[in-house]
This record gives C-alpha cells, structure tokens and sequence, in this order.
C-alpha cells in the first residue's frame, strides 16, 4: 500500500520536491535553486529547460536520498508559479524563447493597448481580473510578436502555450493540460462559462489551438514514470490557490495571506463570485470535482522580496535572517517608510509604472530605521489587501491564517497582527502550497477521503494576536498611505 504523496512545488527561485505521509507529516524534501535571468530593467526571465531539470532532480534526489520505491507513492500533486509563461514546439519539445516570469513588466504597453481598445470592462467581467502586465496573455503575444516565424507557426499548430505546470506536465507526460486555476490567471479565460474567451484571444492575436485542455485541480493529468512504474499526476494548482487548499480555507469567508517573494492574500467566496470594485481580482479557487468554489484574491508584487533587496542590492544586511533582529532592536523607524514598488505596484493601487520609495528620511535616519521601515512595508501592503477584501465581500475577517518563508519571522507576523487588527495563525506546517497541491492530489488517488479529513489533520503552530494602540494604527497607516501616494508621482 502506498504511503506517502509526493508535492512538486515549482516555485519563483527555487524547485522543490515535499513527501508527505498519510498523518500530513512532511517525511522528507529537497529544493534547488534555479537562476534568475534579467535582460533589461523590469525584464524577468527563466530558462524553461533549467525549470523542468531542477524539479526533475529534486524529484530523483529526493526518492533516492529517502530510499522511496516509486511504488509507496500514491500520486504526485503539482503547484507553480502561476502566470510564468511558456511556449514550446509541439514537435520537438523545444522552447521557443526563455519563460517569461510573472514579475516582468516589459507587456505594460500591450496591456495599455487593450485599455485603449476599450476592453478593461470585458476583461474583468470575463476573466475576474484587471488589465495588468502581471498575467499572461500580453506575455503569448510579446514572445509571439519577437520570435521569427512563431506566430504563423502558431496559428499552424505548431506552437504550444503554458503555464509551470503544463510545461511540467508535457514534459512528464506528454500531455497539453492546466487547472482551473491556473487557467484563470491567464487573463484570457472565462471564469464563467469555463473556458477560453475568443474575444480576448482575437485581441491578441492567440490562436485556441496554442491553449491546453483545462481539468479541476483535483483530477487525472497523465503520470510519471519512474523506474518502470507510473505515478499519477492527480492534482495541480497554481502556488497560491494550492496554499489556500492547504491551509484548509474550505469555507466561505475564511483566508489566508501567503508571504513570499510576494504576498498573495485569497478569501474563499463560495459557489460564486465576487466582482472586486475596490481592486482585487476575481479568481478560481483550488476545488474538488463538482465543488467548484470562487475566491478574491489580492497580490503584493515585492513582499519578501524587499529584503533580498536590502541583502543583495543594498548590503544593509548579510543574511535575510538578520532582517528580524534589527527589525525588533529598533522601537520604530523613525518616521521613515520604504515602499517596495520596484515591480510597479499590484492590488488594490494597480499602477504598472509606480516606483519605489524612501520617505521621511532625516540627519538621524540609520540602516536600522530602513530595515525596519522594509519589514513593515510587507505588513502595511497586506493590511491594504484585508481591506479592500472587506468592502468587497462584506465580512470582516477576524484572523487571517499565515504561511510561506516570511511566516517564520515574529516580528513581522506581530506587527501584521498590529497593523491590521486581525488575529495571524500560524500553522505548523507551513509548507502550505505544497501540502495544498499533495491533498488534491491524495483526495483524487483516494489516500485521503476528502475535505474533513484534511481539516481534521490541521494543526496551528502560534497566535499572534493584535496589541497596538487604535489611535496609533491609524496614524501609522496614515503615514504608509501618504508614502504610497509618492512612490505614484
């Protein structure tokens, strides 16, 4: 009997490869990091080839690190970065050009052509989403646009389009699949009718036979075959609709805020969706067969990012880690607030062409005003997401359930609990995304029986509680929403 499920966690750095055992244990992971290719200022790259090798050796190195026979793995669950975008000969597998990641912004005038042509209503009624360089439609057209001979071949059929995890799943199985999802991230699916939108795909000049076939994420995609024996591919979900699976945000009206190299805030809506009019998206949650459930969704380009920034760029640090002791030696930042806006800025300012800023910067300013003004900068932009997300679905959200790399930090998960006077919960697994894409997968290939099961076996690590000052919250976030405001200029 198998015993375990096995998480390929395809992330924005880095590739992964999670065993969980039927008690949703982590048993055994390995990770490689991949490089990050950045051709011009704002371009942001991978080498597709260099994403597939590294998860496929994490994957082996891992079986053989542990001594795991392919046959005591009941399926493989797959979760991606999302919106990364891909496109591959049919015939030979080859990439037609690097991927193009979710953080470039060099679309920005495509995007701003379709504003233009009077289309920003019907992508947000159709797709759920706003017109924004982030998703990946504008990015099928650019690669198209620049690639001699790529779009005649693809309105031939030649020519392949996918996210992560259908460059994944062609390369492991031969077969052109995505999720729901990861189709609703493309800006040219309809959240609706469940399929693709022509109207969008003849603005950018997309042809239908580029796209792959979309699946629940709990469902047959193929197998991989490992040492002669087939292992099912039984769930895929884009990063953050796995996280809030994983989390066990079944209900509506419960969320999570997902702290990475971006932050990506989801609520669970239901059975139907919630039009944003306070600049969320609309979005498909990571669903069972037949529960097909909705969520808001609000994302922070540049969350933990930040502090790479101030590791590698700037030097006020060594190692990330040391961003949390300064973070908590120092009682404030001195007036100072840094908004990390090097991407532009996401949910709920949408602005492409914003730009990062220091301000309130004064004779007796240190790096350790700065380091903290960084931490707190992750805070504010995910306090900004909880309240739009609140105008927009009614509720108040009384806790807010807490994961990914930047969860481990106390100090930025008290100062969010501050900030945003709502209770963090921090799980003990903190692998969420990982654990989101293994349950859909064991669900489908019957090691767990469903929903109830997995929430039964959820387990919280700690409570960080709001203890900040009224008063003092607003004045604070008073100061982050004038600082904002310069980083727009």
């Amino acid at each position: 009997m198998p015993q375990y499920v096995l998480a390929l966690d395809q992330g924005t750095t880095s590739s992964r490869a999670i065993l969980f055992d039927r008690e949703q244990n982590i048993a055994a992971q390995e990770q490689k990091e991949y490089t990050q290719i950045y051709p011009r200022e704002g371009w942001v790259e991978h080498d597709p080839m260099e994403i597939y090798s590294s998860q496929y050796a994490v994957m082996m190195e891992l079986l053989a690190r542990q001594n795991v026979a392919p046959a005591d793995i009941a399926a493989i669950g797959i979760a991606n970065q999302r919106e990364t975008t891909i496109l591959w000969e049919r015939a030979s597998g080859r990439p037609i050009y690097n991927a193009i990641v979710w953080q470039c912004r060099r679309t920005a005038s495509i995007v701003d052509s379709l504003v233009e042509a009077g289309l920003a209503d019907h992508i947000k009624k159709t797709t759920g989403l706003v017109p924004d360089a982030y998703f990946s439609g504008t990015k099928i057209k650019w690669i198209l646009d620049h690639v001699e001979g790529a779009r005649e071949k693809a309105r031939n059929g030649e020519i392949l389009f996918g996210t992560v995890d259908s460059w994944l799943i062609w390369k492991f199985s031969g077969l052109h699949l995505t999720d729901y999802t990861n189709a609703s991230r493309t800006m040219l699916f309809d959240i609706h009718k469940l399929d693709w939108d022509d109207t969008l795909l003849s603005a950018l000049d997309i042809p239908r036979s580029m796209l792959p076939e979309v699946r629940p994420s709990s469902a047959e995609y193929g197998a991989v075959t490992i040492q002669g024996v087939k292992i099912p591919i039984a769930g895929v979900a884009g990063d953050q609709q796995a996280a809030l699976f994983g989390q066990g945000c079944f209900e509506k009206g419960q969320a999570k805020n997902t702290y990475g190299t971006g932050c990506f805030l989801l609520m669970n809506t239901g059975e139907k969706p919630v039009e944003s009019r306070n600049g969320l998206v609309t979005t498909i949650a990571a669903s069972l067969p037949g529960k097909l459930r909705y969520a808001l969704e609000g994302s922070v380009f540049i969350g933990g990012a930040v502090v790479h920034w101030l590791r590698d760029e700037m030097g006020l640090i060594a190692e990330s880690a040391e961003v949390e002791y300064y973070a908590a030696q120092t009682a404030d930042t001195g007036g100072v607030y840094l908004v990390p806006a090097f991407a532009g800025l996401g949910a709920p300012y949408w602005d492409m062409h914003a730009r990062g800023c220091i301000v309130g910067i004064t004779r007796g300013t240190n790096r350790r005003h700065i380091i903290r003004a960084a931490e707190e900068s992750i805070a504010y932009q995910v306090t900004d997401l909880l309240r739009a997300m609140e105008k927009d679905s009614g509720f108040v959200i009384p806790e807010l359930k807490a994961d990914g790399g930047a969860s481990r930090d106390n100090f930025l998960m008290q100062f969010q609990a501050d900030i945003s006077g709502c209770a963090i919960i921090r799980p003990v697994i903190r692998e969420t995304t990982a654990l989101g894409a293994a349950c859909l997968a064991g669900i489908a290939a019957g090691f767990w029986k469903g929903a109830d099961e997995l929430e039964s076996r959820w387990k919280r690590d700690a409570v960080f509680s709001p203890s900040m000052d009224i008063q003092k919250r607003a004045s604070l976030l008073s100061g982050w929403h004038k600082a904002v405001g310069h980083s727009q200029c």
